[in-house]
């Protein structure tokens, strides 16, 4: 463990969950994949299952609803429909056809388990502080078998704008009647995770599941108060 600052009292801890708590990255590009071949049963123009397909309604939405940025979820029944209605459906069928694609994908996109390793350090970390999840994803965390460790988990919506914003943050602190400097923040990206916390005025701990962890290799604007080399030193927080 590296401090870059000395911290004050914790009273509570938040954690970031993709790339933070897991390896992200392998299960969102399967859920992709499986994602691109179950829409083949709804085109019948092979072009419509290439993801090339997807990726143009994708910009095309997120260029007419910037917004959709911060919601993951909203986005993608965004661009099923556009997508989906390009096919030639419409009506009940096409909203039929969305909700089917979009169940189909949350279903894929959560289809893990975290590790019993990190469960066991949230659970340890449980008997000590509250805990609450703030994350830019939509995983649902009951199917990855993390939602039992969790007082609450933030969402980023449009409502809950993306980090680095601070309105997730800010509602962690409302849940959890604490100031920001009384709680940790965890997570594994320089600028959403560490600058987001700090500019809301939380203690920050800096570690990521998915890479090897250097400085020299990341877009630095603040410092973390704490670099984890593994999310266990947490437990050894006095």
């Amino acid at each position: 463990m590296i401090y870059y600052r000395n911290i004050g009292q914790i009273k509570a801890m938040t954690f970031d969950l993709d790339d933070t708590l897991y390896d992200n990255y392998p299960y969102i590009i399967r859920a992709e994949h499986a994602l691109i071949e179950f829409l083949g049963s709804f085109a019948d123009d092979p072009s419509h299952s290439h993801p090339a397909y997807w990726r143009d309604h994708r910009r095309a939405t997120l260029k007419q609803k910037p917004e959709l940025h911060s919601d993951m979820g909203m986005l993608r029944r965004e661009v099923l429909t556009s997508g989906i209605q390009a096919f030639g459906h419409s009506g009940h069928a096409l909203k039929s056809a969305v909700d089917e694609a979009f169940d189909f994908f949350y279903f894929e996109r959560s289809n893990f388990q975290v590790s019993s390793e990190v469960t066991d350090i949230l659970s340890k970390l449980g008997e000590r502080w509250p805990l609450v999840a703030i994350t830019n994803g939509n995983v649902n965390l009951e199917q990855i078998g993390i939602a039992d460790y969790f007082q609450k988990s933030f969402h980023a919506s449009l409502a809950f704008p993306m980090k680095p914003n601070s309105a997730m943050f800010d509602a962690a602190k409302k849940l959890l009647n604490l100031p920001g400097e009384s709680i940790l923040h965890v997570g594994d990206n320089l600028e959403k995770d560490v600058l987001g916390a700090k500019k809301a005025g939380f203690m920050c701990a800096w570690y990521a599941d998915n890479r090897p962890m250097s400085l020299n290799s990341e877009d630095v604007t603040v410092l973390p108060d704490i670099q984890l080399q593994h999310l266990s030193e947490l437990c050894d927080i006095n």
